[in-house]
């Protein structure tokens, strides 16, 4: 047994295999081989004790194998799901993330991102892109690989669900079930995918002939509390939808939350569609419609787009196509 640290020499030397072949076969970035040879060194390694120095090979590459990955807030179950779908999608390529939390501020934006830069991360991936910021433009600026998720800006690498379709298939749903006073509670007016979903919204309506109201077009944070004010605003207009399509589910749980409280029944008075399918929807009272978004497909596609040395114009932007999944809280219009 070798005294000390556990090298590849010594695990080269046990097994009669040279150093870059049982370097390959150790590498868990690469493909796992499952040849004879490649099971008798990973063994002989594991007996031995070996453990992959990251910092020697990171050192030798200039890389740390650190992905900084910056969020509003884990307590977003959204945000929360995106961000461990990164992890795993990281921990396949051996890479491994760090994050940090803004509470949705560009000052504290820009404050994690230094801080992770720091601690010497390959990259960034930020789910927290605000139109008119210009932060990313002072990251490509400094030349700090960078990739958005969930959020889109229009000039940087992105990769997010297809949010004008999710928006249009939400809405055409509620049409399909013969709602034409189908109401939206559309997210903040800052993040993208939201106006994206929004845009999804008067696309389905115009298409189908069917008047676009103002006042059923109400704006709010992608909170519960948020949610449940915004559905407040909504009732109070003259006429009441007998629809609403909320544009992140805990916007649509908050709504659910006031429509109990005043009495008004979903689905029988008025349906009710969410979007992302975060667990919880699925086993509240009212089970809950919405629109899910495969969260590994976007965080794949977001690592392979912060590693790429180039990408075109056309490949910049990843689209990930949400599903519809139907539950009890929408119902035909009588």
């Amino acid at each position: 047994m070798p005294k000390g640290r556990v090298t590849l020499h010594d695990v080269a030397r046990a097994t009669g295999v040279s150093k870059s072949t049982v370097s390959r076969m150790l590498d868990e970035r690469l493909p796992r081989s499952e040849s004879e040879k490649a099971r008798h060194v990973r063994k002989i390694a594991a007996e031995l004790g070996y453990v992959r120095d990251v910092s020697a090979a990171s050192l030798r590459r200039g890389t740390t194998g650190m992905i900084g990955v910056i969020v509003s807030r884990l307590t977003d179950t959204v945000v929360a799901m995106m961000y461990e779908s990164l992890a795993r999608a990281a921990a396949k390529s051996g890479r491994f993330t760090i994050v940090a939390t803004t509470e949705d501020e560009p000052d504290a934006e820009r404050l994690a991102a230094e801080m992770l830069l720091r601690r010497g991360v390959d990259g960034l991936v930020l789910a927290t892109a605000r139109e008119g910021s210009n932060f990313t433009d002072e990251l490509a600026e400094r030349g700090i690989p960078h990739v958005l998720v969930l959020r889109r800006n229009g000039t940087s690498r992105a990769s997010i669900g297809d949010d004008p379709l999710g928006g249009y298939l939400a809405t055409r749903h509620l049409l399909d079930l013969g709602h034409r006073d189908i109401a939206i509670l559309g997210g903040p007016e800052y993040a993208l995918n939201a106006h994206d979903r929004v845009t999804g919204y008067r696309n389905a309506l115009e298409e189908a002939g069917v008047e676009i109201r103002p006042e059923w077009i109400v704006y709010s944070a992608f909170g519960i509390e948020a949610g449940a004010e915004a559905a407040e605003t909504l009732l109070a207009s003259e006429v009441r939808p007998t629809a609403i399509f909320a544009v992140n589910d805990n916007i649509a749980i908050g709504a659910l939350s006031t429509l109990t409280r005043r009495g008004i029944s979903v689905p029988d008075d008025m349906s009710l569609v969410g979007y992302n399918d975060i667990p919880l929807v699925a086993h509240l009272p009212v089970p809950l419609t919405s629109m899910r978004v495969p969260f590994d497909q976007v965080a794949t596609s977001a690592l392979e787009l912060l590693s790429a040395e180039s990408v075109t114009e056309k490949d910049h932007i990843r689209l990930a196509t949400p599903t519809l999944i139907p539950r009890r809280s929408t119902k035909a219009r009588r």
